[in-house]
């Protein structure tokens, strides 16, 4: 294996432990145990499983049934909105070549969405919300069609509410206003700026901050943490994606949080337990266990 695609060795652990609050252990290699023990050797003890389609919910919440570590999310991704309704011939994500199955299949899936919701170890509905880097204004209405839905959902099983926003910030923020909220919301791999992040605190939106807050390239990333209020921000790897510096493009697993963890103490100026004593407590605020 060559050192750019070979795994990242183990951080330092951590002094206090923490949750990995968005990652998907189903995209990466090696068993859910393997990632589990790995990760609570440095000291990160929790993670949430996120489902991104039908199957990938399915699997998140049968996983979280399984291991008391494990809390589920359940969502249709923004992208798999539109590929349901109109079909993907290119077949570019993981499920391949589809059919178009038009508003009624959207329909379908949102009732599967709604079943798993209700189940006690799903604690938050999503990765869902809008993605305009991928999906083209043919797509858009579906999407927010399938996010309206989502949030609905999330409010009515009193679940923890994750948002997947890329390139959309002033549609996704006008959407959770029209709609009304769940009164836990989670921008997850917080993408806004620092003006942004005092209009999701104002809001009481919790912002969770990916490995990528640790680009070159990110300053406004950092900027919007300086600002953000304590009891309101989260880490995630959103692995296997996103790994941070100076392993970037590199596999990330859950057990790499200390490394985005200590980037995010030192941005905000102070010791990593205290940093990761409030993260703990506020994924478990946010996702309610």
């Amino acid at each position: 294996m060559s050192s750019k695609s070979a795994p990242p060795p183990l951080p330092e652990p951590l002094g206090v432990q923490v949750a990995d609050s968005h990652t998907h252990l189903d995209m990466q290699d090696g068993t859910v145990e393997e990632a589990l023990a790995r990760a609570a050797a440095v000291g990160v003890t929790t993670v949430v499983q996120v489902g991104c389609d039908l199957k990938g919910s399915r699997w998140a919440a049968e996983t979280a049934a399984a291991h008391r570590e494990v809390h589920a999310a359940v969502a249709l991704h923004p992208n798999e909105a539109p590929r349901i309704v109109l079909g993907d011939p290119d077949g570019w994500s993981r499920q391949g070549a589809r059919q178009a199955g038009g508003d009624a299949a959207l329909d379908d899936a949102l009732a599967e969405i709604d079943r798993l919701a209700a189940l006690d170890e799903v604690k938050a509905v999503g990765e869902t919300g809008l993605d305009y880097f991928r999906t083209g204004p043919e797509g858009m209405a579906a999407q927010e069609r399938s996010f309206r839905a989502h949030v609905e959902i999330a409010k009515r099983h009193d679940k923890a509410l994750v948002i997947h926003d890329r390139d959309a910030h002033a549609d996704v923020l006008r959407i959770l206003a029209e709609e009304g909220a769940p009164e836990r919301t989670v921008f997850h791999c917080y993408s806004g700026d620092a003006e942004m992040a005092q209009v999701c605190a104002a809001a009481g939106y919790f912002m969770s901050f990916a490995g990528n807050v640790t680009f070159k390239n990110a300053q406004p990333l950092r900027d919007a943490l300086a600002v953000a209020p304590a009891e309101l921000v989260l880490v995630e790897t959103d692995a296997p994606f996103l790994t941070p510096a100076p392993y970037r493009g590199r596999p990330n697993a859950p057990y790499l949080i200390p490394v985005t963890l200590r980037a995010m103490a030192e941005v905000r100026g102070v010791d990593e337990d205290t940093m990761a004593a409030a993260i703990a407590a506020n994924t478990a605020r946010a996702f309610g266990y």
